[in-house]
């Protein structure tokens, strides 16, 4: 009998001094993917022309007539140049209002694997990577805006996990951006 008693003691103890394993680790992560990897527009731009932001500004706004999606105006000041961008009611509802402007997808971050764990002394922190995927007709716009990123590229992502009432639970993850809806 009392060999009995000591068997689920004995189970409840490895279960509870058991590590993260990867594959667990990867599966709550991988829940939180594809993201959306947006592009934003303000609403209102100004540069000095002959400048790099001036061209840069010159593409977005190119990149913007050719979708039809917003009402630009242009206006000289001198050396300067403005440009207001409107949303137009018929636009995607995929564009949406950020801060100072718009926010509208130019391509999808999708988990690719975790490559490290570590321990804490509250659970684990696992470093993962993201590959950049699904480009939409603004990634061009998107690389304008950052010239480092091409497709199929990986960045590095960390998550916490923690364990709680025996089982290991993703309580957060560095990732700046939001799960495609």
């Amino acid at each position: 009998m009392r060999h009995l008693l000591l068997l689920p003691a004995l189970l409840l103890t490895l279960a509870c001094s058991s590590k993260l394993d990867r594959t667990k680790a990867e599966d709550l992560i991988r829940k939180d993917y594809p993201v959306v990897v947006p592009v934003t527009v303000p609403d209102q731009v100004m540069a000095e022309k002959g400048t790099p932001e001036h061209l840069r500004i010159t593409d977005l706004k190119a990149n913007l007539e050719k979708t039809g999606w917003f009402d630009i105006t242009a206006k000289t000041e001198g050396t300067r140049e403005s440009f207001t961008f409107r949303l137009k009611p018929d636009a995607p509802k995929a564009i949406k209002a950020a801060p100072k402007g718009f926010a509208m997808p130019a391509a999808e971050a999708n988990f690719v694997r975790a490559f490290k764990m570590e321990p804490t002394r509250e659970g684990c922190r696992v470093a993962y990577e993201i590959r950049l995927e699904k480009p939409t007709a603004q990634f061009a716009l998107f690389q304008a805006l950052h010239q480092d990123a091409k497709l199929g590229q990986t960045r590095v992502r960390y998550a916490t996990f923690e364990r709680r009432k025996g089982a290991w639970e993703l309580t957060g993850t560095d990732e700046v951006f939001h799960k495609v809806q």
